[in-house]
């Protein structure tokens, strides 16, 4: 079936292809650890295995030799970036940010990873990127929420204009900034993401009072929205042959209301925050059932592996 044709019924395991992983985070240990998921099986490896930690934010590296996350392991308060093996081998620590600093939503191409950098007290919030031994750290400039397109010469981000949030594309040294999207999103979770060939980018935009997908074409144009749940859709990610769509949903923007989030966090609910699944054409969303329950409550995006040929 060509890409973009809207299929008649939802795919099955297989069809989405056996053996295929996603990194996700899950709260089944009792402590946020990530964990690489087959979607046709439900095979779920545990690769941080870090119990007095939390461990948020996975990504694979280009080739999928590697995964980058970020942990609190060496301050509990502080979120620095770590590295490590496609099987959770050889942790290394990439930053050392300032204490109670969080780096979060990495996203890696070629030789460089980018994401987004935030102090505690809320004053700062920037885009950065460092080299995978930990080498060549350097703020490129305000902004959240970075993705790195596939080519690596363009980040869109998400930045405050005043009274929300939009969607921005800047070059990877921070300079030809555009907006890309008018609408102030007053919920925030934007967390674009980009089509493995980098023509498109998948976002998050509110309507009423709940966020829906949307895609848009590279250059901002083309906009159309994806989902129509009436609830929190975010986090999304394609897949190497771009078919389908992986996304967090939940009823309640609790990132918003810092009482609830931490409420959030210590219930630990079972199914708050589950990973659901959907053609690229945004037809017949479900929830992915291996990740129906147990994930942890973070904004990670589930990111699926990367096919070797796709770099």
């Amino acid at each position: 079936m060509p890409i973009g044709e809207a299929p008649d019924r939802p795919s099955t395991p297989s069809e989405i292809a056996a053996g295929s992983e996603i990194l996700m985070t899950s709260i089944r240990t009792g402590n946020t650890e990530v964990f690489a998921v087959d979607l046709a099986f439900g095979d779920m490896r545990n690769l941080t295995r870090s119990p007095h930690s939390e461990d948020r934010y996975p990504i694979w590296s280009p080739d999928g030799s590697n995964v980058v996350f970020t942990s609190n392991r060496n301050a509990a308060q502080t979120w620095d970036l770590y590295v490590m093996d496609a099987d959770g081998r050889k942790v290394r620590r990439l930053t050392a940010v300032a204490d109670r600093g969080i780096c979060y939503f990495p996203t890696w191409t070629r030789d460089l990873i980018y994401f987004g950098y935030a102090s505690s007290d809320g004053s700062q919030a920037v885009i950065a990127c460092v080299k995978p031994d930990g080498s060549g750290f350097h703020v490129i400039g305000p902004g959240r929420d970075p993705a790195i397109s596939p080519d690596g010469q363009t980040i869109a981000f998400t930045q405050h204009t005043g009274k929300g949030y939009c969607l921005f594309s800047m070059k990877a040294d921070g300079t030809a900034i555009r907006q890309f999207t008018a609408h102030e999103n007053a919920i925030g979770a934007v967390t674009p993401a980009w089509s493995p060939d980098g023509r498109k980018l998948v976002y998050s935009d509110q309507v009423g009072t709940t966020l829906e997908l949307f895609t848009c074409d590279a250059d901002g144009s083309n906009q159309g929205q994806l989902t129509h749940l009436k609830q929190f859709a975010a986090s999304a990610a394609w897949s190497p042959d771009m078919r389908h769509i992986t996304f967090r949903l939940t009823d309640y923007d609790y990132w918003n209301y810092p009482d609830s989030k931490e409420y959030a966090y210590r219930e630990k609910k079972a199914d708050k925050r589950p990973v659901w699944i959907m053609e690229a054409d945004g037809s017949h969303p479900r929830v992915v059932e291996p990740l129906h329950y147990q994930c942890a409550l973070d904004g990670s995006r589930p990111v699926w592996k990367p096919m070797k040929d796709t770099r």
